[in-house]
């Protein structure tokens, strides 16, 4: 049976939903997030208020070292737990499948956030 893509074995199986691999740190990503959104908006008002560029820059730096930890940590749950959990895919056949499109998913993953 071939799993389709972007769709973890279980949909296929019939069994109940996973829970993805960040769910245990979920209000630690959210919380990180909030205060990107935060910092976002305080450089949207650094703009509107013309304040100098270099400043402005800096502040934009520190944004996107924020976002890349948590694409990063997101990379490693789904490595930790998405590509463990393919693999302990009781039949042979599904298993190698589903490591297959779980690591591609990782390479695609790190690919884009590399661009």
């Amino acid at each position: 049976m071939s799993i389709p893509e972007n769709q973890p074995p279980e949909a296929v199986t019939g069994e109940s939903p996973p829970q993805h691999g960040y769910t245990a740190d979920k209000d630690a990503y959210l919380r990180r997030l909030r205060r990107i959104e935060g910092q976002v908006r305080g450089i949207a008002r650094m703009v509107e208020e013309d304040k100098y560029c270099i400043d402005i820059l800096t502040q934009v730096s520190a944004v996107t070292k924020a976002l890349h930890a948590v694409s990063l940590g997101l990379v490693e749950e789904h490595i930790g737990h998405c590509v463990i959990g393919a693999a302990s895919e009781p039949d042979p056949a599904l298993r190698a499948e589903a490591i297959d499109i779980k690591v591609k998913e990782a390479a695609d993953a790190i690919g884009r956030l590399l661009r």
